[in-house]
């Protein structure tokens, strides 16, 4: 047992948030394991919290539910809250007046984590190259343990992490803002990215300056022999300066001057060739400023340019980024349903570069749909919107001059898309906004998108053929 978790050990702990996408439940499995005297606390009454109570069942674990007691706030030594819930939550305000230490799942893991860590953010994209950077990094011979805002809390996987290991984890803005102050920098942190600073999550972080400067936070971690892999093009990260550890800048246009580049069709750093354009298997034009990241942070881990430049081929991308589901009744259906955003919904326009059908909705943010509007009329896009924005969307998009169908929910959208597009066409599925009108998280709501999807051609057409 780390000195970490050996200090928790009798320790009166709050945990706020059991929350139903399991690191709550794996922050109590840690602080119960490690000898805290646990409390969780969380509004969901029990009936609503079923799948998470079960995962701590046996557990010596008391359980606060339907509200928040300011007692379990203030009487606790310790406090760890759901990244969800703003530091500037009343509860976590007064446990920090009564001298209470208030942290998180993500900063326990870091002070803890034996191994070399490597962090990744950004509004679009930190998923796609967390996950691209583990996959080359496990393909050139590094055990590799992948999680963070990913989905995955490692928290409880810190027996099987070894010093010679790497951990890559995703780190979101709430996380960063979640940590303490005093938090860094970190031997162990031994790269740091943040792929770009896009309007987003406003309605959390105030305005842009503070949500960027929560992205930023992430340099303060870095370790002093740290690599920090930073975007050149990006208006806001581009501006940003190195203090700590050795600065590499990367780039994906054409003819960029940065260390990590592309040029004659292949990821490069400096002279040295980490692999090829045509290589990739990942949908859309956007991943190749993602997987140039993630091979600039591979080659900072020790993987060597021969190594990468093989596994560039085995990098396989994650659900709803982009995903080609094939034809179904004669029509190209793509799966974009990581976006809540505009922005990440025209850059997948801009990828498929062609007339299509966007389906759209769900629960709009403090966001600009200018830009989008503007790139959809240029392709010729067909606009169905759907879900509790669907009406208000509908009207910008014909107010920009595009041809838009709003409808009451995600399988009305689906009908009406595949009556909109004629065989042959394409159908996105792109959101744009948030998901919590209808459902827990965008994949959720994906899943129900392709749940309401028509079967593969091929399917129809081995069922006719069984049935001659």
């Amino acid at each position: 047992m780390s000195n970490e978790r050996a200090s928790l050990r009798g320790v009166r702990a709050t945990v706020m948030g059991l929350g139903l996408q399991g690191g709550g439940v794996e922050t109590v499995r840690y602080l119960a394991r490690a000898g805290a005297r646990v409390t969780v606390t969380d509004l969901r009454p029990a009936q609503l919290l079923g799948e998470s109570l079960a995962a701590i069942a046996g557990l010596e674990v008391r359980c606060v539910l339907g509200e928040h007691r300011r007692e379990d706030f203030t009487g606790a030594e310790l406090v760890v809250a759901n990244p969800a819930v703003a530091p500037t939550n009343e509860f976590l305000r007064a446990a920090r007046e009564a001298g209470v230490r208030v942290t998180s799942e993500m900063e326990l893991f870091l002070r803890a984590c034996p191994a070399r860590v490597v962090l990744i953010t950004g509004t679009q994209g930190k998923s796609s190259t967390t996950n691209a950077t583990a996959q080359l990094l496990e393909a050139c011979g590094v055990r590799t343990h992948l999680g963070g805002n990913i989905g995955r809390a490692l928290i409880n996987e810190l027996d099987s992490i070894a010093a010679d290991d790497v951990a890559v984890v995703e780190i979101s803005s709430y996380q960063l803002e979640a940590l303490a102050a005093d938090l860094g920098p970190l031997e162990r942190v031994a790269a740091v990215a943040c792929v770009n600073v896009l309007p987003d999550h406003l309605e959390r972080h105030g305005d842009l300056a503070t949500y960027e400067a929560c992205k930023q936070r992430i340099l303060e971690l870095a370790g002093p022999r740290a690599t920090v892999v930073l975007p050149a093009d990006d208006p806001r990260v581009g501006r940003w300066r190195v203090e700590r550890g050795r600065e590499l800048r990367f780039s994906a246009r054409p003819g960029a001057n940065t260390p990590l580049h592309i040029a004659q069709g292949e990821f490069r750093l400096g002279e040295s060739v980490l692999g090829a354009l045509s290589d990739s298997r990942l949908s859309g034009s956007f991943q190749h400023a993602n997987l140039l990241a993630a091979l600039g942070l591979a080659h900072a881990l020790g993987a060597r340019p021969e190594q990468l430049a093989r596994a560039v081929a085995q990098v396989r991308g994650l659900e709803h980024r982009l995903e080609d589901l094939g034809l179904r009744t004669g029509r190209r259906v793509w799966d974009n349903g990581v976006s809540t955003t505009p922005d990440s919904t025209q850059a997948a326009l801009e990828s498929l570069g062609c007339e299509v059908t966007l389906l759209c909705g769900g629960q709009a943010k403090r966001l600009e749909f200018d830009a989008l509007v503007q790139c959809a009329r240029r392709l010729g896009t067909r606009v169905v919107t759907f879900g509790a924005s669907g009406a208000a969307l509908a009207q910008r998009f014909e107010a920009g001059g595009v041809r838009a169908q709003p409808v009451a929910d995600l399988a009305a959208a689906v009908a009406a898309g595949f009556e909109l597009t004629p065989r042959g066409g394409q159908l996105l599925f792109s959101p744009a906004c948030a998901s919590f009108d209808a459902f827990r998280n965008f994949r959720e709501r994906a899943l129900a998108f392709r749940a309401a999807l028509p079967p593969l051609d091929e399917a129809l057409t081995a069922e006719r053929g069984s049935r001659t």
